[in-house]
């Protein structure tokens, strides 16, 4: 029987854990044990968890050996990322600004983890302000891609990428608001939810109320190396809490669908780079040798969800945002909010107001077609994995890149749930193919994403 947690998927981990075939102590000291060897290398764990770990093993067995009930995540190392509190640490998103801004409870996710047994073991990084697709920042460093540190490990849950790829942890927590979850999981190729807007409880008493773009398309979501670790990373974090207000109790599972997918090679008419198109006729060849249909059907307007998303997430309170970033420092953040300061100032009270008008028209046309299509398979990027620190070559590089990820930035103004599936990694350099599905039909997403991993592969693990 292997020793090695690593090599087990998170369920068969907790189940052995709770026939105490394996100890809950032993695990995380060998995962702290890799932490230790691996971290220094790719800088994703930024924080340490590792005294508070072990005391929560040594519970977790003790529990067990009384015969306890304990919950189907029992022993799980997990990571969180620095964006979200937890008792006794800093929520620093990545800034100098927070770099003392210690939490005194958990997050309302955090707390369902914990309850469900999870052991976290590391914080991890983020940019500053969390605001990017590379992860850099003053106050914890650069995080790099365990693939190929030339190349980004994503962001802005860029750090979880990396430790999840790495094997420093089984689930990876993320945030994603323009697809900060799904692009490390692409870059460090790796499998990437993000769930229905709600559907994870989210709330920050070291931050307080969210602007108004973080309200209504921010989420929590799991990076893993196997798709059923995402669905497990997902029952953990799920459920409703008092503390959210857009927190909503929806079961995890609906009703049966038609196999029936959309295949969309260049959504907005974007320029997909080849090999991202290969893997697309891939995934599609292999939906199709599983019984499924695959179609090509016209999808609805997407590019100007993207500008909605920009305007309702960054356009808002933009001058409190640029000076924060100015006051912080960050190149990234500034360049990122400067890029966009023309088209924020254009945004007056009536234009504001019809922003909502027309998202609400994209949401209904998204949800029509949905109903016709189970299943859309698109790309997460148009390109492969950017350049570390790619965005900072200037304007025109900025507006090349945030044009490539236009699959990613559309999906959370639409409200729907969307994940990123490994397609394999080639010459050090990692690929992927996205699948989106209706509102709370995350369960259709984790069943199409397991029929590509069969397909694909499972992610081997780096490093």
């Amino acid at each position: 029987m292997t020793s090695d947690p690593n090599s087990l998927s998170a369920r068969e981990l907790a189940r052995r854990i709770k026939s105490r075939e394996m100890r809950a102590t032993t695990v995380i000291r060998q995962m702290l044990d890799r932490v230790a060897r691996v971290n220094p290398a790719i800088n994703a764990i930024v924080q340490d968890c590792a005294d508070d770990a072990m005391q929560e093993a040594e519970l977790l067995d003790a529990c067990i050996e009384a015969g306890d009930a304990v919950g189907p995540l029992a022993g799980v190392p997990v990571t969180i990322k620095v964006i979200s509190d937890q008792a006794g640490y800093a929520t620093t998103n990545g800034t100098t600004l927070a770099a003392d801004l210690i939490a005194t409870q958990d997050s309302p996710f955090l707390r369902n983890m914990r309850s469900k047994g999870a052991i976290v073991i590391g914080r991890t990084n983020t940019p500053a302000f969390s605001y990017r697709w590379f992860t850099s920042n003053k106050v914890h460093g650069t995080t790099l891609n365990p693939h190929n540190p030339s190349l980004t490990p994503g962001g802005s849950s860029g750090g979880a990428g990396a430790a999840t790829s790495a094997g420093l942890g089984h689930i990876g927590h993320g945030t994603d608001i323009a697809g900060s979850v799904r692009y490390p999981a692409y870059a460090c190729g790796i499998q990437g939810l993000r769930p229905t807007h709600g559907r994870i409880p989210m709330f920050n008493q070291t931050g307080g109320d969210r602007p108004i773009g973080a309200q209504l398309m921010a989420v929590s979501g799991p990076l893993a190396r196997r798709v059923d670790d995402l669905r497990l990373g997902l029952e953990g974090m799920a459920g409703y809490s008092p503390d959210d207000p857009w927190s909503v109790p929806m079961p995890l599972r609906g009703p049966d669908f038609a196999k029936r997918v959309a295949l969309v090679t260049h959504p907005g008419g974007i320029e997909t780079d080849p090999r991202i198109l290969a893997d697309l006729e891939r995934a599609a060849e292999i939906f199709r040798a599983a019984g499924w249909t695959v179609e090509t059907p016209e999808i609805p307007e997407i590019r100007e969800a993207v500008d909605l998303q920009i305007d309702l997430w960054l356009s808002d309170d933009h001058e409190s945002k640029l000076k924060a970033a100015r006051a912080e420092d960050d190149p990234g953040a500034i360049a990122l909010l400067e890029h966009y300061a023309d088209r924020a100032a254009a945004i007056d009270k009536d234009t504001f107001s019809k922003l909502f008008l027309r998202r609400s028209a994209l949401i209904r046309a998204w949800r029509a077609f949905l109903e016709n299509y189970p299943v859309i398979l698109m790309p997460v990027s148009a390109e492969l994995p950017f350049r570390k620190d790619e965005d900072l070559e200037g304007p025109a590089t900025l507006t090349r890149l945030w044009t490539a990820q236009l699959p990613q930035i559309a999906i959370p103004l639409l409200g729907l749930p969307a994940i990123s599936i490994c397609s394999g990694v080639e010459n050090n350099m990692p690929s992927g193919v996205q699948l989106v599905a209706a509102p709370w039909r995350e369960d259709i997403c984790l069943t199409a994403g397991e029929v590509l991993e069969q397909g694909f592969g499972l992610p081997q693990m780096t490093m």
